[in-house]
């Protein structure tokens, strides 16, 4: 149980608040990323009808600041990369053994939820474990299926029991109870019902100390590279009281690459190099996805949220405030693998694409979470909260805007300006200037274009050659998905945050095809 004092820890949204004051605060929070998402889109509408010299000069700037910033993290980005392809080259399981002393007295809980997944996801992701550079019988296993699934997913949980319960230090299925009362039903709460389980009939069963077991949650289409958990124990013996860090690895959605359409290669690309480059930035970092971090750090903020959508990078906030701010998220420029978002049709994987943007937009809901939570602890330092929050906010405006100003707002004051405007040299000149810098800004399209053939999985062998041309010329297609599938869901998430309309969980669907089972297993 959580002291009193952090309360707050547990609330998901306004609603969740018993206090009357409290709970207009936070919804009043809630409003904030829409708000400023609207209010600067509507702004630049107005301004470019009342004062087009000024939006004028404004998007000039602004191009210029883009430009800048698309320099600035490519150079992350190819930092980050470097350093990342360095440590995949690294026996950590050698170096674990030779310099640091007490490693095997730990054990890894890895948690895989599921909900629908066919047994072609699910086997691949316990197939990669087995293959991992590490103790087997050090790796603890929890299968978290869902009862709501009904008998298919069961009878998958029990195939992969028979087949794969005997290769680790433990194999434990779990199934969480639908239907519970103030959960929303997804991830966070089947993770939160598994490793609590797994804690008291498990690691207290065979009395393991808590201090020595290492979580792992993983996504169910994560393929663990060969040395992630030698380089993960590294990571945790190489820093001062590792129970106060979440460990990130780089999410790579190239499980399927091969398959996906053009569209959906370029988003998730763009969402590895995102993260990637993430790595070079660990103060603006929150958890994302598959992570590992202490089991005491867990039990000491009562395991994930199970009445909100985006456990992953609540969890973070969690640790954050139970901490008084001493907490942070360690980088560990080490990759895990997952799937692009892929289903058996086109239209059908666009429609899916967009769902998965708007779920992750909807991070968003973190923000009215830290804004209350600043508020409430006064133990975190004034700059911590200041850095960060700044930090998340902007992140999550420039997701909902920026796109939105540079390819369509930018053009307004041709349209709105009038004729006094439309007259000068200034709006002769603006397309001109805008194209120029944006076609120097294309540096980022080329640095993730050379990246993405690098870390390609190989080709399977349906395709010819010419499929890695298609590979290249792909690229041009992120100025749509920049605005289809990064500011439109993106906006969306904030205003449903903002009017009240709350999300829940979506799952999303995961399609494989034989060869993308092959590829992975050589990679």
């Amino acid at each position: 149980m959580l002291p009193k004092e952090y309360y707050y820890l547990n609330v998901g949204r306004a609603s969740d608040l018993q206090n009357k004051r409290e709970r207009a605060l936070y919804r009043a929070f809630e409003i904030v990323p829409g708000a400023l998402a609207w209010g600067t889109l509507i702004v630049m509408v107005l301004l470019s009808w009342l004062t087009p010299v000024f939006i004028a000069f404004f998007i000039i700037a602004f191009d210029i600041y883009w430009l800048l910033k698309t320099i600035y993290l490519s150079l992350h980005l190819r930092v980050a990369f470097t350093q990342t392809r360095k440590n995949t080259k690294v026996n950590w399981f050698e170096k674990i053994k030779a310099e640091k002393p007490g490693w095997d007295e730990y054990y890894h809980l890895v948690i895989l939820p599921f909900y629908k997944e066919g047994w072609e996801v699910i086997a691949l992701s316990l197939e990669s474990l087995l293959q991992a550079n590490y103790p087997k019988e050090k790796i603890l296993v929890v299968l978290a299926a869902e009862e709501r699934a009904g008998a298919e997913a069961k009878a998958v949980a029990q195939r992969a029991s028979r087949e794969f319960g005997s290769t680790f230090g433990a194999f434990f299925i779990t199934a969480h109870p639908k239907d519970i009362p103030g959960e929303v039903a997804g991830k966070g709460a089947n993770i939160h019902f598994a490793c609590k389980k797994a804690k008291e009939e498990l690691i207290d069963a065979r009395a393991i100390p808590v201090s020595r077991v290492i979580v792992s949650a993983f996504d169910i289409d994560t393929v663990a590279w060969p040395e992630y958990f030698s380089r993960l124990m590294w990571a945790y013996l190489s820093v001062q009281h590792p129970e106060r860090k979440s460990y990130q690895p780089i999410p790579f959605y190239i499980n399927n690459i091969w398959h996906a359409p053009a569209v959906a290669r370029v988003i998730s690309f763009s969402a590895t190099f995102w993260h990637t480059l993430q790595q070079e930035r660990p103060e603006r970092m929150t958890t994302f996805s598959s992570h590992s971090m202490s089991l005491r750090a867990l039990m000491d903020v009562d395991y994930w949220q199970v009445n909100m959508v985006n456990e992953d990078s609540r969890i973070f906030w969690q640790c954050f405030f139970r901490y008084d701010g001493d907490y942070e998220v360690q980088p560990l420029y080490y990759p895990a693998s997952m799937d692009a978002n892929v289903a058996e049709t086109f239209w059908r994987t666009m429609v899916n694409q967009y769902k998965q943007q708007l779920r992750w937009g909807y991070g968003a809901e973190n923000i009215p979470y830290f804004l209350f939570g600043f508020l409430k602890n006064k133990n975190v330092s004034a700059k911590k909260k200041w850095k960060l929050g700044f930090s998340i906010i902007e992140g999550f405006h420039s997701w909902a805007t920026n796109a939105l100003i540079i390819f369509m707002l930018g053009w307004l004051p041709l349209y709105l300006g009038g004729e006094a405007f439309n007259t000068t040299q200034l709006s002769y000149n603006l397309p001109q200037i805008t194209k120029y810098i944006m076609t120097l800004a294309t540096v980022g399209i080329v640095t993730s274009a050379v990246l993405s053939m690098v870390i390609l999985p190989p080709r399977p062998l349906e395709y010819g050659r010419m499929r890695h041309v298609f590979m290249v010329l792909q690229w041009p297609l992120m100025f749509i998905t920049m605005i289809v599938f990064g500011a439109f869901p993106g906006l969306e998430a904030q205003t449903r945050l903002m009017l009240g309309k709350y999300m829940g969980f979506w799952v999303t669907p995961k399609t494989r095809k034989q060869g993308d089972l092959s590829q992975m297993k050589k990679t």
